[in-house]
């Protein structure tokens, strides 16, 4: 399993910006694929969530109704459209391969993420 993070970058708040994650070695019925971030100083916390298995979707309440996961079967990508940007959305992005939840131990296989950065 390999998860290759791209898209990330300084944007200004209230901006937007779209995360891929190119994955290999597994199919998206196989396991989920969540987003994470992780600002300094913080734990790591989980920002959405797909499970193509059950036809669901996860957000948290920070980033619900102004995050957007989806997936590129063809392509084998997972995507995070990122809108309304804001300042304490700043951190290292990173997706990871597993079963849904907000617990990173239940994700098994961690790309090696990208940096977003909100100007405010």
């Amino acid at each position: 399993v390999q998860l290759v993070e791209s898209g990330g970058g300084l944007v200004q708040a209230g901006g937007s910006l779209r995360l891929s994650c190119a994955a290999s070695g597994f199919t998206f019925d196989e396991y989920d694929v969540a987003w994470f971030r992780q600002a300094p100083g913080k734990e790591r916390e989980g920002v959405s969530c797909i499970s193509n298995y059950k036809g669901k979707t996860y957000y948290p309440d920070s980033v619900k109704g102004r995050f957007t996961i989806s997936t590129d079967n063809a392509k084998n990508t997972v995507y995070l459209q990122m809108t309304s940007l804001k300042h304490e959305d700043t951190a290292i992005y990173f997706c990871a391969a597993g079963v849904c939840s907000w617990d990173p131990s239940t994700f098994g296989s961690w790309g090696q993420g990208t940096q977003v950065t909100v100007s405010s």
